[in-house]
């Protein structure tokens, strides 16, 4: 039985989707799961915040033979090889990781290309490349008994993040208070759609004299629920117009992801049991955690974490661990 994947997707950047994956593989952790984290963002930020840079320099060195990355995973796939099983880096002994790595974009033409060659009488080889992303994970979760999968992916309605989603059974959708996340909500929906139908009627149409030795994944790619990133108070930026964004975001997810297409929706995300929950801005926190390279909710006296800070990284504890326990919730019921 496959491992559940769980992946965090708006195709707008910038609203903490790397940040909470990072956090709620801890969290999970902390609450008993043992935890794949997988780093499908070509910008490999992810890594970045598990891994010291002299790890990242090991990992990045072209005369390594090991499949440590996910690049090297499916490099193999590029040359007509072999798929190459992942080498997980251990976290701690509940969290896992197979690290990103910025050659992988290199990987979005061949994508590209064998998805337009489904409809070929030989579809073996497509499928084995666009499948490649969920064999890695569900390989990597083998090896370590895993509970759960959480996938980080790029901004983008890109082919990486195409055979990304195929992988994936469970959504979420960071979301910010602006503008570009409504619109990012209007662009999501539908591709989702898109690529969900015609990832079955790929596999519908397949040839069913034809062995794989490896499984096609569902490609359910399910919405459950979208996180709201709290807005910071700025002078040049008042409240209401956050407000402004952030109460027609129940409508559009309801509409877009969901296809509800008459009202009544939700006025704001306080009336919506569409919304997961709202993310604090954790202010001084954040370079606090950066610097310590290790979740807030984990900062001590040693890293820095003094009277409102310890309180506050306390705090932040309780908040994330609420959050895991409402979209591990979400994931069960759906």
């Amino acid at each position: 039985m496959a491992v559940p994947v769980l992946t965090f997707f708006n195709n707008k950047g910038g609203v903490g989707k790397t940040s909470l994956v990072y956090h709620l593989a801890w969290m999970y952790a902390d609450l008993g799961l043992n935890v794949l984290a997988v780093d499908l963002d070509p910008q490999a930020n992810l890594t970045s915040m598990f891994l010291e840079e002299d790890q990242l320099e090991t990992l990045y060195n072209k005369s390594s033979q090991s499949a440590n990355t996910i690049f090297k995973c499916v490099k193999p796939l590029m040359e007509v090889g072999n798929l190459q099983s992942p080498t997980l880096q251990d976290i701690a002994p509940a969290l896992h990781l197979i690290p990103g790595d910025l050659d992988l974009a290199g990987f979005e033409d061949t994508l590209s290309v064998e998805w337009n060659s489904l409809g070929s009488n030989a579809p073996y080889r497509p499928f084995r490349i666009l499948t490649a992303f969920s064999t890695i994970m569900q390989k990597g979760a083998k090896q370590v008994q895993a509970d759960v999968i959480l996938a980080d992916v790029g901004p983008n309605l890109g082919a990486i993040n195409r055979s990304a989603l195929i992988a994936t059974q469970f959504v979420v959708v960071p979301l910010g208070a602006d503008l570009f996340s409504l619109q990012g909500l209007r662009n999501l929906g539908p591709t989702l759609q898109n690529w969900r139908r015609q990832w079955k009627q790929h596999k519908e149409r397949r040839d069913p004299l034809q062995d794989f030795d490896f499984l096609l994944p569902s490609g359910s790619m399910k919405p459950i629920g979208y996180v709201v990133q709290q807005h910071g108070v700025r002078l040049d930026r008042p409240v209401q117009a956050y407000d402004k964004w952030i109460n027609r975001m129940p409508m559009e997810y309801a509409k877009s992801l969901l296809g509800q297409e008459n009202p009544p929706y939700p006025l704001s995300p306080d009336e919506d049991k569409n919304v997961i929950a709202t993310i604090k801005h954790y202010r001084s926190l954040v370079p606090m955690a950066q610097e310590a390279r290790k979740p807030i909710f984990n900062l001590t006296t040693a890293d820095g974490a003094r009277g409102g800070h310890a309180t506050a990284a306390k705090d932040a504890y309780y908040d994330f661990e609420k959050l895991a326990l409402k979209i591990r919730g979400n994931m069960r019921a759906s």
